[in-house]
C-alpha cells in the first residue's frame, strides 16, 4: 500500500485533509448534536428553484450543453450584476462552473503554475490554499491583524509580502471565517497595490449580500474596478439561495478570457446539467424574498449568540459585520487545537477549529450561525454552559 502512495505526484499527496470534516467525521452521528461546523443554513432550496429544475427534467433537458454555460443563465447572471452594482454587465464576462470551489480551480489554474505565490490574508477557509498547492503554486498566508478595532488587513504589510513570484492576491470579503468585510477604500486600495505590482486578484465575494447594518450588500470591487483590470470573481448559488447540495457556482472574468476558461471547464466537468442551470436562473430572477428572509433571520441568530457571548466574559471576537460566521477564541484553553473535537464530547455542539483556517486561526474556534434563532439559542446555551463548568 505504502508503494501505491508513493506512485502519486507530490501535489496530490501535499493536499492537506481539512480540520473541518475531521470533527465533522469524529461527530456527525452523536444523538442531539447541533452541528455548526460546515458553513450552510437549515433552510432547503425554495421551491421556485426546484420547481424549475423539476420542470427542466420533466422536458427531458438531460443533454450535453454549452461549456459556458446557458445562455439563459448568463444573461439572468448579467442582470443579477446590473441591479447589485449598476451596469451594463455583459454576458460574456461570466462562466458557470460546478460549484464554487471548481470556479477557484479554474481560476487559479489559469493564473498561476509552479514558482509562482499567491498571498491569501488568513485566518481563511483553508481550500483556498489547498486549491492553490493543488494548481503547483505555492500559498503565502498573510496573518489579520486582531485588536480593537476587530481583524484588520493591514496594507503595508501586504505589500511587504509581495514578491517577483508572486502572480495573485487571494481575497475573501466578507470573510469566511472572520466576518471581516473591507470597505470600499480598502479594497481600493488593495487594487491599486495590485496594479503596481501587475498582479491578478482572485475576488470571493461569495457572502457579499450576507451583511448587518441595514445594505443589500457588502463593498464591492466592482465598485471600483475597470473591465480590464485582472479581477477574476469566484462565487456560488450555495449561500444565497440554499443550494450547498447542488454544487453550482459562476466565475466572471474579462471576456477576452472566455475561450481559456471555456477549454478548463471542458476538460474537467464539460459543463453543468441544464436541470441545475434552470433552477439557478429562477435563483437569480426569483429568490430575493427568500435571500431576505434569509438575512433577517440570520441576523436575529447573530445578535442573540454575540450577545450572550459578550456577557460571558470569557470569550474574546469581533461581532461579524459580514457572512454568517463567529470567529471566537477561549481565554485559557491549553489545548486548542483539540478543543472542537472536546466540544462535540463535552457539549454536543459541532464547530470548526480555528487551526483549519490558517496559523492565525490557532486558538480560535468558528460557529455558523445560519440556523434559526431557536436553534442557536439552544447551541448557545450549551456553549455557555460548558464555559461555566469550566469555571468550576
Amino acid at each position: 500500500m505504502t508503494d501505491l502512495l508513493s506512485a502519486l505526484t507530490p501535489r496530490a499527496l501535499a493536499a492537506p485533509p481539512s480540520g473541518i470534516v475531521e470533527v465533522m467525521n469524529y461527530g456527525r452521528l452523536r444523538e442531539g448534536l447541533i452541528p455548526l461546523w460546515a458553513g450552510e443554513g437549515d433552510l432547503p432550496t425554495p421551491d421556485v428553484v426546484r420547481a424549475a429544475a423539476a420542470r427542466s427534467l420533466a422536458e427531458g433537458e438531460t443533454f450535453y450543453t454549452w461549456q459556458r454555460g446557458i445562455p439563459e443563465l448568463r444573461a439572468a447572471l448579467a442582470r443579477y450584476h446590473d441591479r447589485l452594482y449598476g451596469g451594463p454587465f455583459s454576458p460574456e464576462r461570466f462562466f458557470v462552473t460546478g460549484s464554487g470551489m471548481q470556479a477557484i480551480q479554474i481560476a487559479l489554474t489559469a493564473l498561476t503554475g509552479p514558482g509562482d505565490e499567491v498571498i491569501v490574508p488568513t485566518p481563511s477557509w483553508p481550500n483556498f490554499a489547498a486549491a492553490v498547492g493543488v494548481a503547483g503554486a505555492r500559498a503565502v498566508e498573510l496573518p489579520m491583524t486582531f485588536g480593537n478595532r476587530g481583524w484588520t488587513l493591514e496594507i503595508d504589510r501586504l505589500a511587504a509580502a509581495i514578491t517577483p513570484a508572486t502572480k495573485a492576491i487571494f481575497v475573501n470579503s466578507p470573510c469566511n471565517p472572520t466576518g471581516w468585510t473591507a470597505t470600499r477604500a480598502e479594497l481600493a486600495e488593495i487594487l491599486a497595490l495590485a496594479r503596481r505590482h501587475d498582479l491578478w486578484i482572485v475576488a470571493d465575494e461569495v457572502y457579499g449580500r450576507f451583511v448587518y447594518d441595514g445594505s443589500t450588500r457588502a463593498p464591492s470591487f466592482h465598485d471600483v474596478a475597470e473591465p480590464d483590470d485582472k479581477l477574476i470573481f469566484v462565487n456560488t448559488f450555495s449561500k444565497n439561495w440554499a443550494m450547498t447540495g447542488w454544487r453550482i457556482g459562476w466565475l466572471e472574468a474579462p471576456a477576452v478570457l472566455g475561450d481559456v476558461i471555456e477549454n478548463l471547464i471542458q476538460y474537467a466537468t464539460s459543463g453543468v446539467a441544464v436541470f441545475m442551470q434552470r433552477a439557478a436562473v429562477a435563483a437569480l430572477d426569483e429568490g430575493e424574498p427568500f435571500l431576505a428572509e434569509q438575512v433577517a433571520r440570520i441576523a436575529e441568530s447573530r445578535t442573540i449568540l454575540c450577545d450572550a457571548l459578550a456577557a460571558e466574559g470569557r470569550v474574546r471576537f469581533a461581532v461579524p459585520e459580514g457572512a454568517f460566521y463567529l470567529f471566537f477564541a477561549v481565554d485559557g484553553v491549553d489545548d486548542p487545537a483539540r478543543l472542537g473535537l472536546r466540544l462535540v464530547d463535552e457539549a454536543n455542539i459541532g464547530l470548526a477549529p480555528g487551526t483549519a483556517f490558517g496559523t492565525a486561526g490557532t486558538g480560535w474556534l468558528r460557529l455558523c450561525f445560519a440556523r434559526g434563532p431557536q436553534r442557536i439559542e439552544q447551541a448557545t446555551a450549551r456553549l455557555v454552559d460548558w464555559l461555566g463548568r469550566r469555571r468550576d
